[in-house]
């Protein structure tokens, strides 16, 4: 059912701390009075066993592991347990029970619930069976398919994240016990509340908020349903079960951030003197967009077509992955101009702090059932009854979110039994297909259900169809012009590469040489590959700049981090400039990671510490609600394209020019608009210009004159630049040189600045800072131009003191006075 988050009466105690943890040999200790033999010490939860025992994820798997706490309850109590890995068994003081049924924790996306009569002290011992005899022991029915990225093979049988079992992929991980929280509930209201079922929506500009709700017994008077100024007394439909629905007028919506105000209104639900507090509540409407020929992909929110655009989210400590503060990562995510983070089936679900912060920032949320690659006997009944219960529960604690947006049976098992050999009819699964869906539209009817990703097409993989994971551009190292030929709908994974940290963050984690052995530690790559995700992001740092990028990794390795920082952002810019285009079909793109797991250049925009890679700050620039975007026609010249999804207009400034060696533009242009809300409009560089240019340098005629175009958005009234987005030829701009970069720092109320500026144009500017964070990075600089970049502390108080570089100059220092 859905959980309320309080009731008056109730008291609601988390027990974070005074845990120990022990491990023993396999299956040599089973009751809790048998515990005192073993080396207990101190541990937290939600739990990470490895660090706490001080032990290899190895070890820990190899062994029993036991937590327990002792707690003081006196009279009514509840022991809410919100998720156990691994096989594990309950004690309540020396009793393996639930009211004297036993709790025997199978999966570890199963919460569960303990009620008691406390008579004073009392001592909470849980057990975790070894994970590698389990493993080794596991059978079922024979695989249609053999996946090679998660191991072992048995791990489909057990109901346990593939995290920490994907080599090369993510880093070893245990997961034993407690991993989210525990909490003690005194039961002091004058009732409980059995089933409840809560559903938001939105109707034009009337709200709907349905409820029905069972308590433990009858109740009196009536209860009563609050919200956003607005209430009703239910209807009783039986002795312990009420219902009905409250109407809401003009409800403000909710809407995505990139779109709207996310508007939430509490709702309480009154018995008599007792108040439950049934949280915050966003109305809102969603639909999904087929398009006309019926293949598309596209959300449509309060009717309004959303793109949706961010990244898929991984646990912020992945050894401890359920107690991580969800928010800061979500405040980077925002910033960017992200609307939209996935939870893949590789890894779990997310804490209630996640999603309901979620909720309050306006980012929607693709949410896999936790499912990926493998062929799950979901056909055996005790599995089946097990993740129908798992999918029960996670839709209930998320019925109300109006984050929620879609809903998927799991990540790559359809796309992997089809690459394997199998024909797609061979792949059915009637759990993903038939029974999840239908279990998620009744519980959580405000989302969309896809049975998988990717799939919608004759393959489950096809980009031009349905949901797709797009690596065209990445792993497949194909060019830019593939974005364009593969037609791609909606890419709930996409644009995987082994992103490079700031030179700061490197040296910090002894990292800065990129020939050293313990490199590759950071590197992603798929099990059984031969090549990794450097060799990836290496392949266009040659194709961009004409490098060979091999003599430089062990001739100038600087210039080779610098030159791989690059590349994965501009072709980030690159590709959703297409997506974002007038004339593309997408309706979104989700990047493959948003934050590493790891120290090093793994798949994330950010890196293990939650700070911006440049990869972060070029989607800060293709996200934004008002954006700009340029794409290479050819011989037609430039494309751009302005959109503005706000929900106002928007007078604006465009401007255009083209520069090469020189201080002055070779062509420049600029046009005044008038954006609506929600619109996209395209212009032509040809019509803009009003002449013949070769832009694209596509006619050639004549020696090559001009490095890049940069097109920018300033508002009309102000003169604030607004967006801007550039095009650079291939190889262009991209050897060191005498360009006139220079930077000082500034100082005010604010704090600390840098003032840059160059006498030529400058291709992707980057500032080097031990002490801060730079508040942009890998933008360009037109001839005369000085930018202002912000630079945040990262704590210490150390003044500014570093460099500023760009791909056509050699660094230049600054310090501040």
């Amino acid at each position: 059912m859905a959980m309320p988050a309080a009731v008056t009466g109730d008291t609601v105690l988390a027990l974070t701390d005074g845990w120990s943890v022990a491990m023993s040999a396999a299956g040599a200790v089973t009751r809790p009075d048998q515990l005192d033999t073993l080396a207990w010490r101190p541990a937290r939860v939600p739990a990470s066993p490895a660090a706490d025992l001080g032990a290899t994820a190895d070890e820990v798997d190899a062994h029993d592991i036991w937590y327990r706490c002792d707690l003081v309850a006196t009279g009514p109590h509840s022991l809410r347990l919100d998720g156990l890995a691994g096989h594990a068994d309950v004690f309540l003081d020396d009793h393996l029970r639930v009211d004297h049924l036993r709790v025997e924790s199978r999966s570890m996306f199963v919460a569960h619930d303990i009620d008691f009569d406390g008579t004073g002290p009392h001592r909470l011992t849980i057990r975790v069976k070894a994970l590698t005899p389990l493993l080794e022991a596991a059978s079922g029915p024979r695989q249609r398919w053999r996946p090679m990225m998660i191991s072992p093979q048995s791990l489909r049988l057990l109901r346990l994240s593939p995290l920490g079992h994907m080599p090369g992929w993510a880093p070893r991980i245990a997961l034993a016990g407690p991993w989210q929280d525990v909490r003690l509930i005194r039961r002091g209201a004058p009732f409980r509340i059995r089933a409840l079922r809560l559903i938001p929506s939105l109707h034009g500009a009337r709200g709907r908020l349905a409820i029905d709700i069972t308590f433990d017994h009858p109740v009196d008077p009536l209860p009563v349903l609050a919200c956003a100024g607005h209430d009703v007394a239910l209807r009783r439909m039986e002795p312990k079960r009420f219902s009905g629905e409250l109407a809401l007028d003009d409800v403000a919506p909710w809407w995505p951030h990139t779109h709207g105000a996310p508007a939430l209104h509490q709702a309480v639900l009154r018995v008599g003197a007792t108040e439950v507090d049934l949280g915050r509540i966003g109305f809102r409407s969603l639909a999904l967009d087929r398009g006309r020929d019926g293949a598309g992909f596209r959300l449509r929110i309060n009717g309004e077509a959303v793109f949706c655009r961010g990244a898929n989210w991984m646990p912020p400590d992945p050894q401890r992955p359920g107690s991580a503060d969800p928010r800061p990562l979500l405040a980077r995510a925002k910033d960017a101009g992200m609307n939209m983070l996935r939870l893949s089936g590789t890894t779990m679900p997310e804490s209630d702090a996640f999603y309901r912060a979620c909720d309050e920032a306006g980012v929607l949320i693709w949410q896999d059932l936790p499912f990926a690659n493998f062929d799950y006997p979901t056909g055996d009944p005790a599995f089946h009854a097990l993740v129908m219960a798992e999918t029960r529960q996670l839709m209930e604690r998320l019925q109300a979110s109006p984050a929620l947006a879609v809903v998927c049976g799991g990540s790559e098992i359809a796309q992997q039994a089809t690459m394997l050999g199998l024909k797609p009819a061979q792949t059915a699964n009637p759990f993903f297909e038939d029974e999840a869906a239908k279990l998620v539209m009744a519980i959580a009817p405000q989302a969309l259900y896809v049975p998988h990703t990717p799939w919608g097409g004759p393959l489950p993989f096809s980009t031009d169809h349905g949901v797709t994971h797009y690596y065209g551009v990445g792993a497949y190292r194909r060019p830019i012009e593939d974005v364009r030929r593969a037609d791609v709908r909606f890419a709930s994974e996409c644009l995987a590469f082994a992103n490079v940290p700031s030179p700061a963050r490197l040296r910090a984690a002894r990292l800065s040489d990129p020939a050293a052995p313990r490199w590759k530690s950071g590197v992603p790559r798929d099990l059984g590959a031969d090549w990794d995700f450097e060799t990836v992001r290496d392949h266009y740092v040659a194709a961009l700049y004409g490098v060979d990028v091999q003599a430089l990794r062990s001739g100038d390795p600087e210039r080779y981090l610098a030159l791989g920082r690059a590349a994965p952002a501009e072709l980030m810019e690159a590709v959703f400039a297409e997506w974002r285009s007038t004339r593309s079909g997408c309706g979104g793109g989700l990047v493959w990671f948003l934050n590493d797991l790891v120290p090093g250049a793994g798949w994330g925009v950010l890196d293990d510490r939650g700070e911006p890679k440049t990869t972060w700050y070029a989607l800060r620039r293709a996200f934004q609600p008002l954006h700009l975007g340029v794409t290479d026609e050819g011989l037609n010249g430039l494309a751009i394209h302005a959109g503005n999804e706000t929900s106002t207009e928007r007078r604006v400034k465009l401007t255009l020019a083209c520069y090469g060696e020189a201080a002055h533009p070779l062509a420049k242009a600029e046009a005044s608009l008038t954006l609506a809300p929600r619109q996209t409009a395209r212009l032509d560089s040809a019509t803009l210009l009003g002449r013949f240019f070769d832009f694209t340098y596509a006619y050639r005629f004549g020696p090559l004159a001009h490095d890049a175009t940069v097109v920018r958005l300033f508002d009309a009234d102000s003169g604030e630049r607004l967006a801007e987005a550039a095009h650079v030829l291939a190889g262009r701009a991209a050897t060191p040189g005498a360009i006139g970069l220079a930077a000082e720092v500034a100082s005010d109320t604010d704090g600390y600045a840098l003032r840059i500026c160059a006498e030529r144009f400058a291709r992707f500017v980057t500032v080097d800072d031990d002490q801060f964070i730079a508040g942009d990075q890998g933008f360009c600089l037109t001839p005369g131009e000085t930018r202002l970049v912000r630079l945040v502390s990262r704590g210490s108080n150390a003044r500014p003191a570093g460099t500023v570089a760009a791909l056509n100059s050699h660094p230049v220092s600054y310090r501040a006075s």
